[in-house]
């Protein structure tokens, strides 16, 4: 009788590195790849990220000789039919972490093992195992440097990556809906303008690791900073929809570095792919955090109910041109640099005074990196909630920051094309100018450029107040290493 192996793929869209698949090609004759859109069970994704899963998903059919199998419902009823219906020996999958995922998964595996299959799980999407890395009084940390630095390094190298296997005897399921069925693409007609940013799937995102680790690599502590700069990977959403795992990232850049181990760049590198674990880690140990304060005395904090300024701040025209430029290439890329994250994230939380789950659900419906345990642990942090977050009182001056970091101005003019003739001097307080540079500028404050929503200085004091107002750290808040 001809062995079948059921392999379920879900944020691992990849033939290369993928435990699950290997295990699966060696396991038996043939194996059903399984794709599942499971809207019941989880966070619906965002529009964005429908958009890049739906090419991601084209990408990996063609690699897969168009054997690739799509589903759309609850995940144990669909499984369950294509094991009855194909006589299935064994499933198999890569771990999720997300809270609804980890639930599902353990009613999964339990279900199955009732029924005599054989269920296999894999670590296809972390560098260490959340459950691995615990203080010496085994419990998790919660300060991101001694997580990495006494955690995760101290701990045995990362898995090394595995190579392709050679031949994937793939079958295709006549159950199986198209890709087309799913009904991924947006309304919102981003095709026309993302895809001119993007090149989707396992091989783009193997080029692009390669590209950065051999250009921008060498400058990224510093250069990481500068939008215009390019010093960043933007390997971000290939790693959330797992076109390229961790471990490739890890492994490619520590060889292809020369002799520079101790390098300050590699070593700024490799700590952010620390951060995308530590983000994990915390979501894993402390589920919560996806719609409630890490630090509880935050519950207090009296945000203000303020639409006009939410939808301001969503649409880039908030009247300051660094958040602006900011939120409007969210919105035409589905991406924005991180140090724009961080300030447009402070102008929300402390200047706006507006919950930082409203921000977390723009960006989670914009981004197409919107990785669930990233997300919410960075929209805590900035706010100043979060685990190792910081501090309340740090609040980013969007003026300062665009003078700093986009000087010469060609990043805030590119997405606001509405002041690319206003001189540099005022580029990021354009309501300082005279009514004849604005004129020559051909800029009408208020007309075809907001004026500033807020006052910086009150609103910052404001925040302060509301801050000051919160309940002191109790020991259970305070965050220990």
């Amino acid at each position: 009788m001809t062995k079948k192996t059921l392999l379920w793929l879900r944020n691992d869209l990849r033939l290369s590195d993928n435990p699950a698949l290997n295990f699966a090609v060696n396991n038996g004759d043939q194996v059903i790849i399984a794709y599942i859109l499971d809207e019941k069970n989880h966070r619906q994704i965002g529009h964005a990220s429908k958009w890049w899963l739906n090419h991601s998903l084209e990408n990996l059919n063609a690699n897969l000789k168009n054997k690739l199998n799509f589903y759309y419902g609850d995940s144990q009823q669909i499984l369950t039919e294509i094991i009855n219906n194909n006589e299935i020996q064994t499933i198999v999958w890569n771990r999720c972490y997300e809270p609804s995922r980890i639930a599902q998964d353990s009613k999964i595996k339990n279900f199955f093992k009732e029924q005599n299959i054989e269920v296999k799980s894999f670590n296809g999407s972390l560098l260490w195992e959340p459950f691995e890395v615990l203080k010496s009084d085994l419990k998790p940390y919660k300060v991101f440097t001694h997580y990495y630095r006494n955690g995760c390094l101290k701990k045995p190298a990362p898995r090394f990556p595995e190579q392709k296997p050679k031949k994937i005897n793939a079958i295709k399921d006549n159950q199986s809906l198209t890709l087309n069925d799913l009904k991924l693409l947006p309304k919102i007609k981003w095709d026309k303008i993302m895809s001119q940013y993007w090149q989707i799937g396992e091989d783009f995102a193997q080029q692009k690791l390669r590209d950065f680790v051999s250009s921008a690599l060498s400058d990224y502590k510093e250069g990481r900073n500068f939008p215009t700069q390019k010093k960043v990977s933007q390997l971000s959403p290939h790693l959330h929809f797992g076109e390229i795992s961790a471990n490739q990232i890890w492994y490619y850049a520590t060889t292809h570095f020369g002799d520079k181990l101790n390098d300050k760049n590699l070593d700024c590198f490799l700590s952010e792919l620390g951060w995308r674990e530590f983000s994990n880690y915390l979501l894993f140990h402390f589920p919560h955090i996806t719609n409630k304060n890490f630090q509880p005395r935050f519950d207090n904090f009296q945000f203000q109910e303020n639409q006009d300024y939410l939808e301001a701040w969503q649409k880039g025209k908030t009247g300051y041109p660094i958040v602006d430029a900011g939120m409007r290439e969210l919105w035409q890329t589905g991406y924005m640099h991180n140090r724009v994250r961080m300030i447009v994230g402070s102008f929300l939380v402390k200047n706006l005074l507006i919950d930082w789950r409203k921000g977390e659900e723009w960006f989670f419906d914009c981004l197409v990196d919107a990785n669930l345990a990233s997300n919410c642990a960075s929209w805590q942090w900035v706010a100043g909630s979060g685990a190792d977050a910081a501090p309340y009182f740090r609040i980013f001056n969007p003026v300062l920051q665009g003078e700093k970091f986009d000087s010469t101005g060609q990043y805030t003019r590119h997405f606001i094309p509405e002041l690319k003739n206003i001189p540099d001097k005022y580029l990021f307080t354009p309501w300082l100018a005279s009514k004849d540079i604005l004129k020559q500028a051909n800029i009408e404050l208020g007309k075809n450029y907001p004026l500033p929503i807020i006052d910086l200085e009150k609103s910052r004091n404001l925040a302060l107040l509301a801050f000051k107002s919160l309940p002191k750290i109790s020991n259970d808040d305070k965050l220990h290493g």
